[in-house]
């Protein structure tokens, strides 16, 4: 019997795939090649590994925006405890979580600063034409005083430049972000074992424990993530 994601369940565990999802595919010979091996953090709050997400996120930016996303990892061994499923899921669930939070508050912060520099540029602005009327009335008829008045209204209106440039251009690259790390912590998750080692290999692995507080073990070494294609 086949799955959605075209494998048997005999060969795969965790979410179900719905139809006309677009997948991407992770190809690893151990878990804990996903993850970062220097965070010292549980594994449920464990950073991705930065070439895994590099790749993740790269193949989900060249989907359209309005696609359902799923995530199946091939993995070079059987399969271990009946529960590493949902354990590879909530860690990566965590991770794009906290990513699109991370994101959210980056906004944030931008717009703050945007607010800020809004009013610091109107008022300068104001100032720069109050002044630079002043001065040209104060040498009527002079060509000085028309050469003052337009610097410093050109002055006055560079002075807009940086809430202009948050207002309508620095804020969509990051909420486009954010919704993606959104789209990716609510992707369902399935691996796909390919036999490809001996029966206990997952003893190796990482995670070898229940998602319940446990560590992994700190002993393990990384290697290098394969890319499916």
């Amino acid at each position: 019997m086949t799955n959605a994601s075209g494998t048997s369940d005999k060969a795969s565990a965790g979410d179900p795939i719905p139809p006309k999802c677009s997948v991407i595919e992770v190809h690893v010979v151990e878990l804990k090649q996903l993850f970062n091996s220097i965070d010292p953090s549980p594994f449920r709050n464990k950073d991705l590994d930065p070439k895994a997400e590099e790749f993740i996120v790269g193949w989900a930016k060249e989907l359209p925006r309005d696609a359902t996303l799923a995530l199946v990892v091939d993995l070079d061994r059987e399969a271990g405890l009946p529960d590493e499923a949902a354990v590879l899921r909530e860690a990566i669930h965590e991770f794009f979580s906290q990513r699109a939070q991370a994101y959210g508050r980056r906004l944030r912060e931008l717009f703050r600063v945007g607010r800020t520099s809004l009013v610091i540029g109107l008022a300068a602005l104001a100032s720069a034409i109050a002044l630079g009327d002043f001065l040209a009335a104060l040498m009527k008829g002079s060509r000085i005083g028309e050469i003052v008045r337009e610097s410093l209204t050109i002055g006055g209106w560079v002075s807009m430049w940086r809430p202009l440039q948050i207002f309508l251009y620095d804020w969509w690259p990051i909420r486009s972000e954010a919704r993606l790390s959104e789209r990716l912590a609510a992707m369902p998750i399935r691996i796909r074992y390919t036999n490809a080692t001996a029966p206990d290999a997952w003893r190796a692995d990482w995670p070898a424990v229940s998602p319940r507080g446990e560590r992994a073990s700190s002993e393990a070494q990384p290697r290098t993530l394969n890319q499916a294609s």
